[in-house]
């Protein structure tokens, strides 16, 4: 295994902070939000579904674009990241394993992500890449960026239908995380057990996949941080 890609939300980031400062934005308490997202999930929805329900007639791009414009877009900090990310990624790259990070979110989420100079060869965004998942030619972008054979990157994510299908469509190997709502709800679906080469409870576990032994010293946080555009 040469490379491992990581997802964002509910990979990385704890999705909380993001799902309160929509409920601020729509004018609800955000225990509706939330409640919501878990009947999106459920029901095999996605996000923007739950806020929807919210408002039928909102379009979520535009409303996130109305958001940064009133200065109340995404905001990504340290206390945002799960505590197993900084080692987990940490000890991949120690491992000599190129660590990429690649999820749905904006440009602003990217430069944020940047500047928490976490240990990542590579962080990039839907909105910079002007692609989002599920969508192929994300995945393609991933595997430009992997620099490895498909079959030699791993993809990392707690979606089905984002993270987990779309990336063994494209020949990707796929770690299926058992976190955040859609990690637990789908965590022991059939389909799930059998598209996902490994199933994990925590980015701790990656390491022991590799087949690698630790050889070299962590590299210095935040070498290569960049997109790719």
């Amino acid at each position: 295994m040469e490379t491992i890609v990581f997802d964002i939300g509910e990979t990385l980031l704890r999705d909380d902070r993001y799902w309160t400062s929509w409920a601020g934005w729509l004018g609800v308490p955000p225990h509706t939000v939330s409640a919501l997202v878990g009947a999106a999930v459920v029901q095999g929805g996605d996000d923007g579904d739950a806020l929807r329900l919210l408002r039928p007639e909102m379009e979520v791009a535009e409303a996130v674009r109305a958001r940064e414009s009133a200065g109340r877009g995404e905001h990504v900090g340290e206390r945002d990241l799960y505590p197993d990310v900084r080692p987990a990624l940490a000890e991949l790259r120690a491992l000599g394993v190129r660590v990429i990070v690649a999820g749905n979110r904006t440009a602003r989420a990217g430069e944020q992500l940047r500047a928490l100079d976490l240990p990542a060869d590579l962080v990039a965004t839907s909105q910079e890449w002007g692609v989002a998942k599920p969508d192929p030619a994300f995945f393609a972008r991933v595997l430009e960026a992997s620099g490895a054979d498909p079959q030699d990157t791993l993809y990392v994510g707690d979606h089905p239908a984002d993270d987990l299908f779309p990336a063994k469509a494209a020949g990707l190997r796929t770690a299926h995380l058992r976190r955040g709502p859609y990690g637990y709800w789908w965590a022991d679906h059939p389909d799930v057990v059998e598209n996902a080469d490994w199933r994990i409870d925590a980015l701790t576990d990656l390491a022991a996949l590799t087949g690698r032994t630790r050889t070299t010293d962590v590299p210095p946080p935040g070498r290569a941080l960049r997109a790719v555009r």
